[in-house]
Protein backbone atom coordinates (compact mmCIF):
# COMPACT_ATOMS: atom_id res chain seq x y z
CA UNK A 1 0.00 0.00 0.00
CA UNK A 2 2.91 2.45 0.49
CA UNK A 3 4.47 1.73 -2.21
CA UNK A 4 1.45 2.48 -4.68
CA UNK A 5 0.99 5.48 -2.62
CA UNK A 6 4.60 6.17 -3.15
CA UNK A 7 4.55 5.93 -7.00
CA UNK A 8 0.57 7.99 -7.23
CA UNK A 9 2.86 10.68 -5.70
CA UNK A 10 5.38 10.63 -7.55
CA UNK A 11 3.43 10.20 -10.97
CA UNK A 12 1.63 13.53 -9.35
CA UNK A 13 4.39 15.24 -9.09
CA UNK A 14 5.42 14.70 -12.72
CA UNK A 15 2.24 15.31 -14.46
CA UNK A 16 2.10 18.84 -12.47
CA UNK A 17 5.39 19.48 -13.48
CA UNK A 18 4.44 18.67 -17.15
CA UNK A 19 1.36 21.02 -17.35
CA UNK A 20 3.71 23.95 -16.02
CA UNK A 21 3.39 27.11 -18.24
CA UNK A 22 7.25 28.60 -19.09
CA UNK A 23 8.14 31.34 -17.80
CA UNK A 24 10.57 33.88 -18.62
CA UNK A 25 11.11 36.59 -15.78
CA UNK A 26 13.12 39.86 -17.40
CA UNK A 27 14.21 42.28 -15.08
CA UNK A 28 15.10 45.82 -16.87
CA UNK A 29 15.38 49.68 -15.89
CA UNK A 30 13.05 52.14 -16.70
CA UNK A 31 13.88 53.09 -20.63
CA UNK A 32 11.88 56.37 -20.10
CA UNK A 33 9.74 58.77 -17.32
CA UNK A 34 9.41 56.84 -14.33
CA UNK A 35 8.78 58.34 -10.43
CA UNK A 36 11.10 55.76 -9.05
CA UNK A 37 13.76 57.36 -7.04
CA UNK A 38 16.13 55.11 -8.69
CA UNK A 39 16.88 56.14 -12.31
CA UNK A 40 19.29 54.77 -14.45
CA UNK A 41 21.60 56.99 -16.90
CA UNK A 42 19.53 56.37 -20.48
CA UNK A 43 18.77 58.27 -23.30
CA UNK A 44 15.62 56.47 -25.14
CA UNK A 45 15.71 59.24 -28.38
CA UNK A 46 19.31 58.19 -28.68
CA UNK A 47 20.16 55.67 -32.04
CA UNK A 48 23.24 53.99 -29.79
CA UNK A 49 20.54 53.30 -26.96
CA UNK A 50 17.72 51.99 -29.90
CA UNK A 51 20.24 49.70 -31.26
CA UNK A 52 21.77 47.92 -28.53
CA UNK A 53 17.68 47.36 -27.21
CA UNK A 54 17.05 45.82 -30.47
CA UNK A 55 19.71 43.59 -29.54
CA UNK A 56 18.27 42.58 -26.44
CA UNK A 57 14.96 42.50 -27.95
CA UNK A 58 16.60 39.70 -30.45
CA UNK A 59 18.03 37.47 -27.71
CA UNK A 60 14.57 37.39 -26.12
CA UNK A 61 12.97 36.83 -28.72
CA UNK A 62 14.51 33.63 -28.92
CA UNK A 63 12.38 32.30 -26.07
CA UNK A 64 9.61 32.46 -28.58
CA UNK A 65 7.07 33.81 -26.41
CA UNK A 66 2.97 33.82 -27.45
CA UNK A 67 2.54 36.40 -24.72
CA UNK A 68 4.16 39.20 -23.27
CA UNK A 69 2.88 41.00 -19.80
CA UNK A 70 4.01 44.84 -19.27
CA UNK A 71 4.03 47.35 -16.53
CA UNK A 72 0.97 48.57 -17.76
CA UNK A 73 -2.38 48.37 -15.94
CA UNK A 74 -4.71 45.59 -16.84
CA UNK A 75 -7.29 48.48 -17.61
CA UNK A 76 -5.28 49.45 -20.34
CA UNK A 77 -5.00 46.11 -22.50
CA UNK A 78 -7.76 46.89 -25.31
CA UNK A 79 -5.26 50.28 -25.23
CA UNK A 80 -2.06 48.51 -25.65
CA UNK A 81 -3.07 46.35 -27.82
CA UNK A 82 -4.57 48.76 -30.21
CA UNK A 83 -0.92 50.53 -29.64
CA UNK A 84 0.93 47.77 -30.92
CA UNK A 85 -1.06 46.85 -33.79
CA UNK A 86 -0.58 50.46 -35.12
CA UNK A 87 3.19 50.00 -34.60
CA UNK A 88 2.74 46.75 -36.61
CA UNK A 89 1.46 48.77 -39.26
CA UNK A 90 3.55 51.80 -39.49
CA UNK A 91 7.02 52.17 -38.69
CA UNK A 92 6.98 55.74 -38.37
CA UNK A 93 3.44 55.81 -35.74
CA UNK A 94 4.67 57.56 -32.33
CA UNK A 95 3.22 54.76 -29.78
CA UNK A 96 1.49 55.69 -27.11
CA UNK A 97 3.36 53.26 -24.28
CA UNK A 98 7.45 54.45 -24.93
CA UNK A 99 10.11 53.22 -23.01
CA UNK A 100 11.14 49.72 -22.16
CA UNK A 101 7.59 48.91 -23.76
CA UNK A 102 7.71 50.08 -27.21
CA UNK A 103 11.66 49.79 -27.34
CA UNK A 104 11.85 46.17 -26.05
CA UNK A 105 8.21 44.58 -25.55
CA UNK A 106 7.11 45.67 -28.85
CA UNK A 107 10.66 44.91 -30.95
CA UNK A 108 10.09 41.42 -29.28
CA UNK A 109 6.85 40.83 -29.76
CA UNK A 110 6.48 41.79 -33.84
CA UNK A 111 10.23 39.26 -34.14
CA UNK A 112 8.65 36.05 -32.23
CA UNK A 113 4.80 36.94 -33.89
CA UNK A 114 3.33 37.41 -30.43
CA UNK A 115 -0.47 38.05 -30.42
CA UNK A 116 -1.33 39.26 -27.31
CA UNK A 117 0.36 41.78 -24.95
CA UNK A 118 -0.94 42.79 -21.22
CA UNK A 119 -0.23 45.14 -18.72
CA UNK A 120 0.21 43.54 -14.75
CA UNK A 121 1.04 46.49 -13.15
CA UNK A 122 -1.08 47.95 -9.87
CA UNK A 123 -1.27 51.50 -8.60
CA UNK A 124 -4.34 51.44 -6.07
CA UNK A 125 -2.39 50.53 -3.11
CA UNK A 126 -1.37 54.05 -1.81
CA UNK A 127 2.48 56.35 -2.19
CA UNK A 128 4.74 54.33 -1.34
CA UNK A 129 7.39 56.23 0.74
CA UNK A 130 10.87 55.04 0.03
CA UNK A 131 12.33 57.78 1.85
CA UNK A 132 10.63 57.06 5.45
CA UNK A 133 13.63 55.89 6.40
CA UNK A 134 15.40 59.58 6.02
CA UNK A 135 12.65 61.54 7.62
CA UNK A 136 11.39 59.57 10.89
CA UNK A 137 12.37 61.09 13.67
CA UNK A 138 13.15 59.44 16.73
CA UNK A 139 14.32 55.93 15.80
CA UNK A 140 14.91 53.24 17.38
CA UNK A 141 17.90 52.21 14.77
CA UNK A 142 19.06 55.07 12.80
CA UNK A 143 22.30 53.28 11.83
CA UNK A 144 21.35 50.37 9.50
CA UNK A 145 19.16 51.65 6.89
CA UNK A 146 21.55 54.66 6.20
CA UNK A 147 24.60 52.31 6.06
CA UNK A 148 22.63 49.80 3.73
CA UNK A 149 21.27 52.41 1.51
CA UNK A 150 24.36 54.05 0.86
CA UNK A 151 26.27 51.32 0.18
CA UNK A 152 23.20 50.04 -1.84
CA UNK A 153 23.31 53.31 -4.06
CA UNK A 154 26.89 53.82 -4.01
CA UNK A 155 27.22 50.01 -6.07
CA UNK A 156 24.63 51.18 -8.68
CA UNK A 157 26.57 54.08 -9.03
CA UNK A 158 29.15 51.98 -10.55
CA UNK A 159 27.04 50.59 -13.45
CA UNK A 160 26.80 54.31 -15.17
CA UNK A 161 29.37 53.68 -17.99
CA UNK A 162 28.01 50.10 -18.87
CA UNK A 163 26.83 49.39 -21.94
CA UNK A 164 23.01 48.39 -21.51
CA UNK A 165 23.46 44.97 -22.21
CA UNK A 166 25.95 44.64 -19.40
CA UNK A 167 23.67 47.04 -17.24
CA UNK A 168 20.43 44.29 -17.60
CA UNK A 169 23.00 41.32 -17.58
CA UNK A 170 23.75 42.81 -13.87
CA UNK A 171 19.98 43.61 -13.31
CA UNK A 172 19.17 40.52 -13.78
CA UNK A 173 21.95 38.62 -11.32
CA UNK A 174 20.25 36.70 -8.30
CA UNK A 175 22.24 38.85 -5.61
CA UNK A 176 20.85 41.77 -7.73
CA UNK A 177 17.44 40.68 -7.58
CA UNK A 178 17.75 40.07 -3.98
CA UNK A 179 19.66 43.52 -2.90
CA UNK A 180 16.47 45.19 -4.29
CA UNK A 181 14.03 43.65 -2.51
CA UNK A 182 16.13 44.31 0.66
CA UNK A 183 16.51 47.73 -0.98
CA UNK A 184 12.52 48.57 -1.72
CA UNK A 185 11.25 46.97 1.06
CA UNK A 186 12.74 44.98 3.98
CA UNK A 187 15.30 47.48 4.79
CA UNK A 188 12.48 49.35 6.26
CA UNK A 189 12.09 47.10 9.14
CA UNK A 190 14.63 48.49 10.53
CA UNK A 191 13.17 52.15 10.63
CA UNK A 192 10.52 52.32 13.26
CA UNK A 193 10.16 54.52 16.76
CA UNK A 194 9.93 52.35 19.64
CA UNK A 195 7.33 50.04 19.73
CA UNK A 196 6.00 51.16 16.49
CA UNK A 197 5.67 49.65 12.84
CA UNK A 198 6.04 52.91 10.63
CA UNK A 199 8.38 51.04 8.28
CA UNK A 200 7.32 47.57 8.09
CA UNK A 201 4.11 49.01 7.29
CA UNK A 202 5.38 50.92 4.49
CA UNK A 203 7.53 47.86 3.05
CA UNK A 204 3.87 46.23 3.71
CA UNK A 205 2.43 48.14 0.98
CA UNK A 206 4.92 47.65 -1.51
CA UNK A 207 4.78 43.83 -0.91
CA UNK A 208 1.08 44.02 -1.73
CA UNK A 209 1.53 45.69 -4.61
CA UNK A 210 3.51 43.10 -6.26
CA UNK A 211 1.38 40.63 -4.95
CA UNK A 212 -1.17 42.20 -6.83
CA UNK A 213 0.76 42.67 -9.77
CA UNK A 214 1.22 38.82 -9.60
CA UNK A 215 -2.04 37.98 -9.02
CA UNK A 216 -3.16 40.10 -12.66
CA UNK A 217 -0.60 37.38 -14.40
CA UNK A 218 -2.70 35.23 -12.70
CA UNK A 219 -6.03 36.18 -14.37
CA UNK A 220 -4.46 36.17 -17.92
CA UNK A 221 -6.28 33.37 -19.57
CA UNK A 222 -3.18 30.93 -20.75
CA UNK A 223 -2.78 27.71 -21.66
CA UNK A 224 -0.13 24.75 -20.35
CA UNK A 225 1.62 25.51 -24.43
CA UNK A 226 1.73 29.59 -23.45
CA UNK A 227 5.22 30.80 -22.76
CA UNK A 228 4.71 34.16 -21.12
CA UNK A 229 7.56 36.70 -20.89
CA UNK A 230 7.43 39.15 -18.39
CA UNK A 231 9.29 42.45 -18.99
CA UNK A 232 9.20 44.57 -15.47
CA UNK A 233 11.34 46.50 -13.29
CA UNK A 234 13.72 44.70 -11.62
CA UNK A 235 12.05 45.08 -7.90
CA UNK A 236 9.40 43.70 -9.36
CA UNK A 237 10.94 41.41 -10.90
CA UNK A 238 12.68 40.23 -8.03
CA UNK A 239 9.08 39.58 -6.27
CA UNK A 240 8.12 37.65 -9.07
CA UNK A 241 10.80 35.48 -8.96
CA UNK A 242 10.13 34.70 -5.72
CA UNK A 243 6.62 34.10 -6.19
CA UNK A 244 7.46 31.74 -9.54
CA UNK A 245 9.32 29.73 -7.30
CA UNK A 246 6.75 28.24 -5.26
CA UNK A 247 3.95 27.93 -8.09
CA UNK A 248 2.29 25.06 -9.00
CA UNK A 249 1.05 26.80 -12.11
CA UNK A 250 4.94 28.11 -13.30
CA UNK A 251 7.95 26.96 -14.21
CA UNK A 252 10.68 29.29 -14.89
CA UNK A 253 13.38 29.67 -17.56
CA UNK A 254 16.58 31.08 -16.92
CA UNK A 255 17.25 34.40 -18.05
CA UNK A 256 20.75 33.50 -19.16
CA UNK A 257 20.12 30.96 -21.48
CA UNK A 258 18.92 33.64 -23.83
CA UNK A 259 20.76 36.85 -22.05
CA UNK A 260 24.09 36.06 -23.66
Amino acid sequence: MKRISVICGFLMSMWLSAQKIEVLNFATFHMGETPDTAKVKFDPKSEKSQKEVLEIAKLLAEFKPTVICVEVLPAENEKIQNDYQNFLKNKDFKTVYEGEVSLLAYQIAKIANVKKIYGIDEQETGQYNYRLGEQLKNQVDNVTYKRFITTFIEGFGKQENLSVKEKLIDYNKESTLQGLIEANADILTHVSTANNFEGADEAAKYYRRNLRMYSNLNQIPLSENDKVLIISGATHAAFFSEFLKRSPKYKTVDVFDYLK
